[in-house]
């Protein structure tokens, strides 16, 4: 430590030596890697050759692959008929969690059980066993008579179980629900109730407009991990975006161009154009947060 004018100054190598394993990390599993892809998306590179430089071909040659358009499509009908249903569903829960019932500690965590494993391998694979032709729907389904389809290999009702799983893995917007719903005043809702309001207009007049921070919050993170959304569609699918490429997610296909087709220039073209897409859509939500998120001050 030395002292100039009588202040004393913290030798900086000190602090950085501290930092230095998470610059290491940052460096080495973030910005190196970003920067290597990047260069790789202007080139032809297969992994069994030097990187030849094609500049914009695979952006160009992109946008006229049918494939991929469609995974595009797919994703993003994923993205938007399921997170509206998520958050609806899981500020539900929070509101009816809220109450000091008792065992309410013990139902939090059953419903946020799902959340916790995640976009995982297991939850996929017991996806595919409820719902396939052999499935526990179709056997509940004999009971009545019904002899069911396989839902998960059925053009029209494959992405619908994709959307179902994801709707079912509310538990961590329901949490951000849960601590924003005991963050409000009582006092809101008592004056409420003297003029005369009820339940449903108390709910939607203070409860919803004070939650929007939280809501926002979530519509952004739910948008960016939908379109990174990868195993569900892999495991379901069997790792082709079958049937007829309805569970094509675009990670799938750029997994596919990856480590199948080993074209890493046009797999890494494709991780950019995903990048941009996601900042798109963060920066709108970020553009028109101001026209209905309120924040009690």
């Amino acid at each position: 430590m030395k002292k100039k004018g009588g202040l004393a100054i913290n030798k900086p190598w000190e602090a950085y030596v501290f930092l230095a394993p998470w610059i290491l990390g940052l460096l080495g599993f973030t910005i190196i890697p970003m920067a290597m892809s990047l260069y790789f998306s202007f080139t032809h590179y297969d992994m069994a050759n030097p990187p030849i430089w094609i500049g914009l071909d695979n952006f160009k040659t992109m946008f006229a692959d049918k494939r991929m358009i469609k995974s595009l499509q797919v994703t993003t009908t994923y993205v938007f008929a399921g997170l509206p249903f998520q958050l609806a569903f899981a500020l539900l829960l929070a509101v009816i969690l809220k109450r000091n019932h008792k065992g309410v500690r013990i139902y939090r965590a059953i419903y946020y059980l799902p959340s916790l494993l995640g976009g995982s391998v297991a939850v996929a694979l017991l996806w595919r066993n409820i719902f396939g032709k052999e499935g526990v729907v179709n056997q509940i389904l004999a009971v009545f008579g019904i002899v069911g389809k396989s839902w998960i290999a059925t053009p029209s009702t494959a992405l619908s179980m994709l959307v179902l799983l994801q709707i079912w893995q509310f538990g961590g917007s329901m949490v951000i629900f849960l601590g924003g719903l005991k963050n409000i005043s009582t006092d809101y809702y008592e004056a409420a109730s003297i003029d005369g309001a009820g339940k449903i207009t108390s709910f939607f007049r203070i409860t919803v407009p004070l939650l929007t921070p939280m809501v926002f919050f979530n519509v952004v993170m739910g948008i960016i991990g939908s379109f990174q959304a990868f195993t569900s569609s892999f495991i379901i699918s069997g790792g082709n975006g079958s049937p007829l490429d309805t569970t094509l997610f675009y990670t799938l296909y750029l997994y596919i161009k990856a480590f199948r087709q080993f074209n890493m220039g046009y797999a890494s073209a494709m991780a950019w154009l995903l990048l941009v897409i996601i900042a798109i859509f963060t920066k709108l939500c970020f553009m028109f947060a101001d026209k209905w998120v309120y924040y009690d001050e």
